[in-house]
């Protein structure tokens, strides 16, 4: 389906299972909103705006930020434009604002594409797809990145959900994130160390409310269930829960508690964001993925509300 006008998200496809109902955006490839019944699950942004604080967004060929927007790979310098130019950082990626084209449109899913040409900062090519589905297990994206240039390409993926319980207040949810390490972050946030969550203010691998905390932190070290999924969960004194759960190709998340957002979207939702790196991966090389000539990568994550 296609908008008859225009929006800042461009066009815009409905999927829809039983009660389960999202909309894909044609914009930056992400999901605008996903509700259940009317009771929204992920804290998106209407037909008329843009993305809000990255809200829905696929980050690539990197999630979060490289420092000055400079790296080297395979012994050549590359600068990249910076487009967090007050931290002097280059941010998630290059197709956040790109416009996405329709694969395949199904009641319940929807697959959309977008390609990187080579570019001053970044002289590779790369062809991403995104299968976003709906059903009774809920919210489910699928990441295919294939690199359909001649050279080694350094890659990265992440997204930008935030999730929501509505109606109730985000300082009195209790937080699960079984991890075992955060990334410490200067005032750019660039790494500068790691630290074991243990006996911290970080710890939430046992549930309990987050408070007034301020998160805007990676964290890696996931543990992971059976079926290979680590799961990350909010959940509200009535006992409505929110997971989100990513599987083996992302070994980070970023947990974003929207304290710099403009009301009213401050501390509404929280971002839980899935990410195949962390910061500056492309200078530290830390889980940064070098996909070779025709060679594809790929990734999901989902998200499912359990209600009280």
């Amino acid at each position: 389906m296609t908008n008859d006008r225009f929006t800042p998200s461009g066009d815009q496809w409905p999927i829809v299972s039983g009660q389960h109902r999202a909309v894909i955006v044609g914009v930056g490839g992400g999901v605008r909103s996903y509700d259940i019944g009317g009771t929204a699950v992920l804290d998106g942004y209407a037909e008329t705006e843009r993305a809000i604080g990255g809200a829905g967004m696929v980050l690539v060929p990197w999630p979060n930020r490289i420092r000055d927007g400079r790296y080297s790979f395979n012994g050549t310098d590359q600068q990249l434009a910076l487009t967090e130019p007050t931290k002097r950082n280059a941010i998630h990626g290059l197709l956040r604002w790109a416009s996405w084209s329709l694969v395949e449109h199904a009641t319940d899913s929807v697959t959309v594409a977008a390609s990187i040409v080579p570019l001053p900062g970044y002289p590779h090519g790369l062809r991403v797809e995104t299968r976003w589905s709906v059903g009774p297990a809920g919210l489910r994206a699928e990441h295919l990145a294939t690199n359909v240039g001649k050279t080694h390409a350094p890659f990265g993926l992440g997204a930008h959900p935030y999730l929501v319980i509505d109606g109730s207040n985000s300082s009195r949810w209790d937080l699960r994130l079984p991890v075992e390490e955060r990334l410490l972050t200067d005032d750019r946030g660039l790494p500068t160390g790691r630290e074991r969550v243990e006996a911290t203010a970080y710890d939430f691998r046992t549930p309990r409310v987050v408070g007034d905390l301020v998160l805007d932190t990676a964290f890696t070290g996931l543990r992971r269930d059976d079926d290979g999924r680590a799961r990350i969960s909010i959940a509200d004194p009535d006992g409505a829960t929110v997971t989100l759960w990513l599987d083996e190709s992302f070994r980070w998340v970023q947990v974003f508690t929207a304290d710099t957002l403009a009301p009213p979207r401050r501390r509404r939702s929280f971002a839980v964001e899935p990410m195949t790196c962390p910061p500056d991966a492309f200078n530290s090389g830390d889980d940064l993925v070098v996909l070779d000539p025709g060679q594809t990568w790929t990734g999901s994550w989902g998200v499912v509300r359990t209600p009280s």
